[in-house]
C-alpha cells in the first residue's frame, strides 16, 4: 500500500508547490471539457425536445399526404392538386386492419378576427377523432361534437396561442365568443386548447374547425371525378409493432384505389411517426457527435499544452531527478511519478471543466435559449478523454525524465 502511497503524495507535493504552473495546465482541459459537456447537453437537449414534441402529437400515428406527382426535367415535384379524397378516408377505415381512428384533414391559412384584435393563422378542418389521435387537452370549453361535425355547425376550437392573441383579456372567457374566419365565415369559439409547447408543427398556433364547415364554407375542392379531396389522412394504429406492415397495406390499397399501373410511382406519401422518430434519432445523435468532435479540439489543444508544461517541468527539475536516481529510485519509478503527475492535472481539469460545463447548460436552459440535457455518458466519456488525454501527452515527458543521466543530471543548474 505504502508503495502506491508514495508515488501520489509525491505527485501532490509537486503540483501543489507551483500552484499557478498547474491551474494553468488544467486551464485547457477545463475549457475542453466544458466545451463537451456544454454543445453535447445542447444537442441531446434539442433532440429530447422534438422528440418529445413529437410523440405527444401520437406515436402511433402514420400520415398520408399528397405524393411527388409532377416532373419537370427529371426532377420530381409536388402535385399542385390533392390525389387524396374522403372516399379513400372510408375505405382505409372499413379495409385495413390494426387501425383505431381515421382523420381526413384540410387547412387554409386564414385571418381570424375577434373585435379589435386579428391574427393570421392556420385553420385545420378535421373530424372529432382528431382530438384524441393528437392527444389534444381541452384548457376550456370542448372540442366539437360529432353532431356538429356532420352539420358543418360553424364552431371552432382555438390553439392556446391563438386565443391569448384574440382574447387578451384574461378576465373574459374565449369560449361562446364570436370571430371571424377570413372575410365572410362567423363561426363561435366552443374550446381553448392547453398549450403542448414547443414549434415544431404546434398546435397552440392553430384553430379547428369541422371538415365539413371547411368544405361548405371556406374551401372545398373536388378532384376530377367529382370526389372531395382532402390535405392529408391521419391514421392512428392499434400496434405500433406493426406499423411497417400496415404501412405496406395502406400503399396496396391506394394504389388499387388511384388505378396506378404497376410501374408507376406512387401519387401519395405514407410516414409513420415510428420512421420520423428513428430518422430523427439517427441525425441528432450523428449531430452530437459532431457537436462532440467539434469542442474535443479544444481538448486536444489542452493536451498539447499539458505536454508543453510536463516538458518544462522536467527541464526545471532536472537536478531533483538527478538525485532521486543517485539515491537509487529506477527509471520506472521517474516515469510513474511524472505520468501521474500528468493525468492528475488533467484529471483533475475534468472534474472542474464537467462543473463548468453543467453550469453553463443549466444556466442556457434556464435563460430560454435552448433545451440541454446533460447526461452520466457524456460527463463520464469527458472526463475520460481527458485522462487519456493526460496519459497520452505526458508520456513523452515521462519517458524523457526517466531517460536522463544522472550524473548529467546532478551537474545541472
Amino acid at each position: 500500500m505504502k508503495n502506491w502511497l508514495r508515488p501520489l503524495a509525491t505527485v501532490w507535493i509537486g503540483l501543489t508547490t507551483h500552484k499557478l504552473r498547474s491551474f494553468l495546465t488544467m486551464l485547457g482541459i477545463i475549457i475542453g471539457v466544458a466545451s463537451v459537456i456544454t454543445l453535447m447537453s445542447i444537442g441531446k437537449g434539442s433532440t429530447a425536445s422534438i422528440l418529445a414534441n413529437i410523440e405527444s402529437m401520437g406515436a402511433n400515428l402514420v400520415t398520408i399526404s399528397p405524393g411527388m406527382s409532377l416532373s419537370f426535367g427529371g426532377v420530381r415535384g409536388a402535385a399542385s392538386s390533392s390525389t387524396l379524397t374522403q372516399n379513400d378516408t372510408e375505405a382505409i377505415a372499413k379495409q385495413i386492419s390494426n387501425i383505431s381512428a381515421v382523420a381526413p384533414t384540410s387547412s387554409s391559412n386564414l385571418q381570424l378576427i375577434a373585435g379589435t384584435e386579428n391574427t393570421q393563422t392556420q385553420v385545420i378542418g378535421t373530424s372529432t377523432d382528431y382530438q384524441t389521435m393528437n392527444n389534444l387537452k381541452i384548457a376550456s370549453g370542448s372540442f366539437f361534437t360529432e353532431v356538429q361535425y356532420e352539420h358543418g355547425a360553424k364552431v371552432v376550437v382555438l390553439g392556446y396561442n391563438v386565443a391569448e392573441t384574440l382574447f387578451p383579456d384574461t378576465t373574459i372567457s374565449p369560449v361562446g365568443q364570436k370571430i371571424r374566419l377570413g372575410t365572410q365565415v362567423i363561426v363561435t369559439v366552443v374550446g381553448v386548447l392547453e398549450s403542448k409547447g414547443g414549434s415544431f408543427n404546434s398546435v397552440d398556433n392553430n384553430v379547428i374547425i369541422p371538415l365539413t364547415l371547411m368544405q361548405k364554407s371556406i374551401s372545398q375542392s373536388k378532384n376530377t371525378k367529382g370526389e372531395k379531396t382532402v390535405s392529408s389522412i391521419i391514421v392512428a394504429l392499434v400496434d405500433t409493432e406493426k406499423s411497417d406492415e400496415t404501412v405496406t397495406d395502406l400503399t396496396a390499397l391506394l394504389r388499387e384505389r388511384h388505378s396506378l399501373a404497376a410501374d408507376a410511382d406512387d401519387d401519395f406519401r405514407i410516414q409513420s411517426m415510428a420512421e420520423m422518430i428513428t430518422n430523427l434519432e439517427s441525425t441528432s445523435s450523428t449531430m452530437t457527435l459532431l457537436l462532440g468532435a467539434i469542442a474535443a479540439i479544444a481538448l486536444l489543444v489542452g493536451g498539447i499544452g499539458v505536454m508543453n508544461i510536463m516538458l518544462v517541468s522536467v527541464l526545471e527539475r532536472t537536478r531533483e531527478i538527478g538525485i532521486r536516481k543517485a539515491l537509487g529510485a529506477r527509471e520506472r519509478d521517474i516515469w510513474i511519478q511524472f505520468l501521474l503527475e500528468a493525468a492528475s492535472l488533467t484529471f483533475a481539469g475534468g472534474i472542474i471543466g464537467v462543473a463548468v460545463g453543467w453550469g453553463a447548460s443549466i444556466a442556457i436552459d434556464k435563460l430560454g435559449f435552448m433545451s440541454t440535457m446533460v447526461t452520466p455518458d457524456i460527463v463520464i466519456m469527458a472526463v475520460s478523454v481527458s485522462v487519456a488525454i493526460g496519459l497520452f501527452f505526458g508520456f513523452y515527458p515521462a519517458w524523457n525524465a526517466s531517460r536522463l543521466n544522472p550524473i548529467q543530471a546532478l551537474r545541472s543548474e
